[in-house]
């Protein structure tokens, strides 16, 4: 089989410094991806891209070594603290972390100092990193331009910038901040600019042009790397059918490590009940789970300690989860470039995986628009009795239940915590004695005295006590 994510080009082909090449070989690669082939030649020469390429391809080994060469090719003396030389940025906390780490394994030896910022985590960690020059700043629009507005960092000295996933800043509202930082930074005929995107939309170009030195564009098609990576199915289940469906495929494939895509929180947790509940180990991320927490969680599915993980778009972009064999679209997403970037978590770095997909009553109308701008139509397969689990056993634990218990209240073999026998005491029914009415009212901030009024108020009027007053 022709191999349609690497290239017949070696990385020592390029006039790379040593340093940067030596970190390249001990990493295992050898041979450049596609979109690493064809950028490398512009950027090494100083020439800006815009770079149109799906996740999995490998453009953020692109970027990575087209910076580290010209930061190690045009060096900067006697740089002070705070001042950054290159800015790289990232939509969503989870793609800036997978860069910094790939960061780290090729600039090992190349003595240059990459720091990550992101929202949600180390406030004052990350601040003390700029105590010292950073030769790349990784990170996302907020938590960067929050730094940068402190006077913590200086972007005068800047010598490159990269864009990653350019359509997801406009999608999540960043290009504000985004055009607000680059104009901190010395003009583009200054620096190495590079943009990556799924798409090179009228947008993204405009964004391009506007603050890139002339770039060259870049196409990779989404169809030449999937061609043979990824086997495509779907299938027609009506909204009842789409669990035990689920389930049935899970049973029947036992993939190694799967990913399920939903398009709300509340299916996420509905899914989450029913898997754990029928023997299969799964666990759910969604954009409100604490960073820390989040990255505890991936960690655990990347070792291996649950099979499934449940996922809303959050995940879909940025994550490099190695030895992902099969992607479930519970629901087909509502844009056809996110349905790519959902399989694509599956066949990372030409290896090959499955995607199934369900076009119910409620997402099916989507599936027109995936295809055409796949370019190709889906397989349809059918709903057979052996793929509708006979013994489907319903969650025991309610959603009203879900939600007065915390997201990690879970035993680490996947069941459920046993439920409390005790039965509630009921509101009518009087204290036991005087002595567990005061503890339950201290409980509850009592107030010296307090009872003595409640038994003044309850004590009965005489018959012969008048009507009290209004005053009264």
């Amino acid at each position: 089989m022709e191999n349609f994510y690497l290239s017949q080009t070696r990385f020592d082909a390029f006039p790379l410094d040593e340093q940067l090449l030596a970190s390249i070989r001990e990493t295992g690669f050898e041979f450049c991806s596609r979109i690493q082939a064809e950028t490398l030649p512009l950027t090494l020469a100083g020439r800006d891209v815009a770079g149109q390429a799906q996740t999995g391809t490998g453009k953020t080994g692109a970027f990575l070594v087209a910076v580290f060469q010209h930061l190690l090719k045009n060096p900067l003396p006697n740089a002070e603290g705070g001042s950054v030389r290159s800015l790289i940025l990232a939509p969503t906390r989870e793609l800036a972390i997978q860069i910094a780490r790939d960061a780290e394994e090729l600039g090992k030896h190349t003595g240059l100092r990459s720091v990550l910022v992101y929202g949600g985590a180390g406030y004052d960690k990350q601040r003390r990193q700029f105590e010292e020059s950073v030769d790349v700043l990784i990170g996302t629009p907020g938590r960067v331009i929050d730094y940068w507005k402190q006077h913590v960092f200086t972007l005068k000295y800047a010598q490159a910038l990269v864009l990653d996933e350019a359509d997801r800043m406009f999608d999540m509202g960043f290009i504000a901040d985004v055009r607000y930082l680059i104009r901190k930074m010395p003009p583009p005929t200054k620096r190495l600019n590079m943009l990556f995107s799924a798409t090179l939309s009228q947008r993204v170009l405009e964004l391009a042009y506007e603050h890139m030195n002339n770039p060259q564009q870049i196409v990779i098609e989404a169809e030449s790397v999937r061609a043979d990576n990824i086997a495509e199915h779907v299938y027609f289940p009506a909204n009842e059918e789409k669990v035990p469906l689920l389930i049935g495929l899970i049973r029947k494939l036992n993939p190694f490590r799967a990913i399920v895509f939903v398009n709300t929180k509340h299916i996420a947790e509905k899914i989450d009940d029913y898997l754990r509940g029928n023997g299969i180990s799964s666990d759910l991320i969604s954009g409100d789970v604490r960073q820390n927490k989040r990255e505890k969680l991936l960690r655990s599915f990347e070792t291996g300690d649950f099979q499934v993980l449940i996922a809303t778009d959050v995940a879909a972009r940025g994550l490099h989860i190695p030895d992902v064999s099969h992607v479930f679209n519970f629901d087909l997403p509502q844009m056809a470039e996110d349905y790519v970037h959902r399989i694509g978590r599956t066949a990372r770095a030409g290896a090959s995986g499955e995607a199934h997909s369900f076009a119910c009553e409620d997402t099916a109308f989507y599936l027109p628009e995936i295809e055409e701008y796949t370019g190709k139509a889906i397989p349809v397969e059918k709903i057979t009795a052996d793929l509708i689990p006979a013994d489907l056993q319903r969650p025991q634990r309610t959603q009203r239940e879900r939600a007065g218990r915390p997201h990690d209240d879970r035993h680490s073999n996947g069941k459920r915590p046993p439920r409390s026998r005790i039965k509630p005491q009921r509101d009518d029914n009087p204290p036991a004695s005087p002595a567990s009415t005061v503890s339950a009212s201290s409980d509850v901030g009592h107030e010296p005295g307090a009872e003595k009024k409640r038994r003044r108020r309850r004590r009965p009027r005489s018959a012969t006590t008048s009507a009290p007053s209004p005053q009264e």
